[in-house]
């Protein structure tokens, strides 16, 4: 079963996510509410296999368990849409908005997020109700809301689709770190694969010039990705295809990771504290390099792209060919002009471009505005989307962004050289 396929559901169809979008008239309710099942049902289904004490743990600070994800999922609705636009809503239990806040400091106290794991109750039963009473609630919304109201009520909860979206990815990813601490190397599904992928060799040449990058058009888009506005693109070739296995092993097999020169000093110093030999799950045997996958602990399969690899270590490997990474921009219009092979639904790629504001950004008033904007510091700006990403999540402006020593996402890289 290909990636793709064992994180999608049959019973919903493709078609009902994304709804319309926001601006059409006349407000089509049943779209909104399907898709609003269409994503709630995801994060069920996709918590489906794993046990109470598989949705408890929580393997590291980075990480959050299951059972969080689902509640605070369920939080955002109840905090941002329920509490203030349905009329005589009655919160279902004030004590879980100080658990299940994330880092939204308009919004209240929170439980510290390395804490997380400690909150056995409420059970994954409790949460499950908490998820059921939301349910009901966001669909009496729709249903009910006067026209005026669903002006103000729509871009919260298309905001809410989307953020559940993010935290399914984050339920894959990190439950998949907490089982590759387990010697038991426990199964998550036994019949996941990934996907082959399409690659061809060669690079899309980029000719100087001016170009548009950002959001465009009426669909979804975070505040980060506006304003739309001009960047230089110098001329620059970004390979179609992106790094597999066989291409890192032979950068190991060179003593890469033993090699300063090749690396920056904040990855230097994180490859030594960590001991990275290898990209992340990987562990030699005898019969050759192995990785942590959905499915357990597989043979490394030297065809597909590497994935869980840290900013740090793509920058070393960039420089160890004596190339680069493309910027985000690079990334953007090159996949506009589809000379990305498998931009989509392997691994996020990194870029080299800093995560940091667009000109004339403004983050959404309100506590929502700190969805984004408070973060534009330190991280580094990833494009795609991974095998993890929910079905009709993923754009191309879209811009994923973590510090650039994290590799439990599905991460990996494509290299860029300057034709200047």
């Amino acid at each position: 079963m290909a990636a793709t396929a064992a994180l999608r559901d049959p019973a919903f169809p493709a078609q009902a996510f994304p709804p319309p979008p926001v601006s059409a008239r006349p407000v089509d309710r049943d779209a909104w509410i399907a898709a609003f099942r269409f994503v709630r049902g995801e994060t069920e289904r996709r918590a489906a296999p794993l046990s109470p004490e598989d949705q408890q743990v929580q393997s590291m600070a980075d990480a959050s368990p299951t059972k969080w994800h689902r509640a605070h999922t369920t939080w955002f609705f109840e905090q941002f849409l329920l509490r203030e636009h349905l009329r005589g809503y009655q919160i279902h239990d004030e004590r879980l908005h100080y658990l299940f806040n994330s880092y939204y400091v308009a919004a209240g106290p929170r439980q510290p997020r390395i804490m997380r794991g400690l909150i056995t109750r409420p059970t994954t039963e409790e949460i499950a109700a908490y998820r059921a009473h939301i349910d009901r609630a966001v669909e009496t919304l729709l249903a009910q809301a006067a026209p005026g109201a669903l002006e103000k009520v729509l871009p919260i909860l298309e905001i809410g689709l989307f953020h559940e979206q993010q935290h399914q990815e984050l339920l894959i990813t990190d439950i998949l770190h907490a089982f590759a601490q387990n010697p038991l190397h426990p199964v998550y599904d036994p019949e996941w694969r990934f996907p082959q992928a399409t690659s061809s060799p060669g690079a899309v040449d980029l000719a100087h010039g001016i170009h548009q990058v950002g959001h465009a058009g009426d669909g979804f888009s975070f505040d980060n990705e506006h304003p739309r506005h001009d960047s230089l693109i110098l001329p620059t070739s970004i390979d179609r295809g992106l790094i597999t296995n066989a291409e890192w092993l032979r950068f190991m097999a060179d003593g890469s990771y033993t090699r300063s020169e090749l690396w920056l000093s904040d990855g230097w110093l994180a490859a030594q504290a960590e001991g990275w030999e290898a990209p992340g799950y990987w562990q030699p045997g005898g019969q050759g390099w192995t990785c942590m996958t959905l499915a357990g602990r597989r043979p490394i399969d030297p065809a597909q792209p590497v994935t869980h690899v840290s900013y740090y270590e793509a920058d070393a490997y960039a420089r160890w060919a004596g190339r680069d990474l493309p910027t985000e921009f690079e990334w953007e219009v090159a996949a506009a002009e589809g000379g990305l092979d498998d931009a989509f639904g392997l691994v996020w790629q990194w870029t080299r471009s800093a995560y940091t504001a667009y000109p004339g950004y403004r983050p959404l008033p309100g506590a929502l505005g700190e969805y984004n904007g408070k973060f534009m510091s330190n991280q580094i700006v990833l494009r795609g989307s991974s095998v993890a990403t929910p079905e009709g999540h993923a754009r191309r402006p879209y811009r994923n962004f973590f510090y650039p020593h994290q590799r439990w996402q599905f991460t990996g890289l494509r290299l860029a050289q300057s034709r200047a």
